[in-house]
């Protein structure tokens, strides 16, 4: 996790209700404009016959399970993993409701085969997937003890860091050597190593903030350090679609929450605007800060924030930003340096920037 100063975003101070600097909000709007025109998001439209056919066919894979499903209950068909599950499971209560497991039995297994395979080499660029085969439609599956060179598509080392060989793991073995694979506690009882500040001051400059901290996890990150962040009397505005660590986070910090719409800076400017004319629901009290929580590119949908806008909206309405950059940081800009370098944004306009070191740098933490 990366700030320019966290102290910062405890260093906003309330204004009585009705003010027109309420939470810096002036009641004149210096020309408002269509904050989302610059950086607007297009996608390729699904095709109405393929949508179609989608629905159709899931349509009758789900008729078909429900036909069969019925037909094992009055004998007709016969099922050796239903049979031994039943056998076993009496008196126990049910692991799954009854369409969550008439889809794994008719609908998963008959794809079951495209799914958890197992692999025989390290997973770069390309791998070596173990070839099965299966005699009873997926139930269960036997290796051929040959192997399918393929290229993986399914992994985060976005860069091919996280390889057998090369200068990363050249680089990680001699540091094992030296330090070992870590202290074994936590940094407040056996200190930090030197190598750690290193990493920390090096990720600093990398980044352009002027300072950083590492953590050995990064869904952790979000989810323990948000709470020390905001809380009580916070509002946090989130985007819909943010990942489920900044959620946990989120909703453990005990801030009100809002959500806004998918990278849209419209809905977004609306919930600042309402917040602060507002203050909060049940006191009508302003709120003590507002940070807004970003992804830099949402993994799931493959969209990019658009932060000229956001850095905007938070300048106009004096707001926080926290962006999470798991997936834009190494891979984003002409230097690698996330979001703020693809957009040219300074990053010191970002309260908060967090990233991970398990995708493009094929680490952990």
């Amino acid at each position: 996790t990366r700030s320019s100063d966290l102290s910062i975003i405890d260093g906003k101070t309330a204004v009585p209700r009705g003010s027109s600097e309420q939470n810096g909000f002036a009641e004149k709007d210096a020309g408002s404009k269509n904050l989302s025109a610059g950086s607007r998001e297009s996608y390729e439209e699904t095709p109405l016959f393929c949508s179609l056919t989608s629905y159709l066919t899931w349509g009758l894979f789900i008729i078909v399970a429900y036909v069969r499903t019925f037909l094992v209950k009055i004998g007709v068909e016969r099922q050796k993993l239903r049979e031994e599950a039943e056998k076993y499971s009496k008196g126990f209560v049910p692991l799954y409701s009854s369409f969550e497991s008439i889809y794994t039995r008719y609908i998963y297994r008959r794809i079951r085969d495209l799914w958890d395979r197992p692999i025989a080499s390290c997973a770069g660029a390309r791998f070596d997937v173990m070839e099965r085969i299966s005699d009873d439609h997926n139930e269960t599956f036997k290796l051929t003890g040959k192997t399918v060179n393929a290229i993986n598509l399914s992994s985060y080392n976005y860069l091919g860091f996280a390889q057998t060989t090369g200068s990363c793991a050249d680089a990680a073995v001699d540091a094992v050597k030296e330090y070992g694979v870590g202290p074994c506690s936590c940094r407040r009882e056996v200190g930090t190593l030197a190598v750690q500040k290193e990493l920390e001051d090096l990720v600093a400059e990398f980044v352009g903030m002027p300072a950083a901290m590492v953590f050995g996890m990064g869904f952790a990150t979000n989810s323990t350090n948000i709470p020390a962040l905001v809380g009580k009397g916070s509002l946090v505005i989130s985007d819909r679609l943010n990942h489920a660590s900044l959620v946990m986070g989120i909703r453990l910090s005990g801030a009100k929450i809002v959500t806004f719409q998918h990278n849209d800076m419209k809905d977004l400017e609306k919930k600042l605007r309402e917040a602060i004319v507002h203050g909060h629901p049940r006191t009508r009290r302003p709120y003590k800060k507002i940070v807004i929580f970003v992804e830099g590119v949402y993994s799931m949908e493959g969209s990019v924030i658009p932060l000229k806008e956001l850095v905007a909206l938070k300048k106009k309405y004096k707001a926080y930003i926290y962006l999470d950059e798991a997936h834009s940081i190494g891979c984003m800009g002409k230097r690698g340096r996330g979001v703020c370098d693809y957009w040219g944004v300074d990053p010191t306009n970002i309260d908060v920037l967090m990233g991970t070191f398990t995708k493009s740098f094929g680490a952990c933490g």
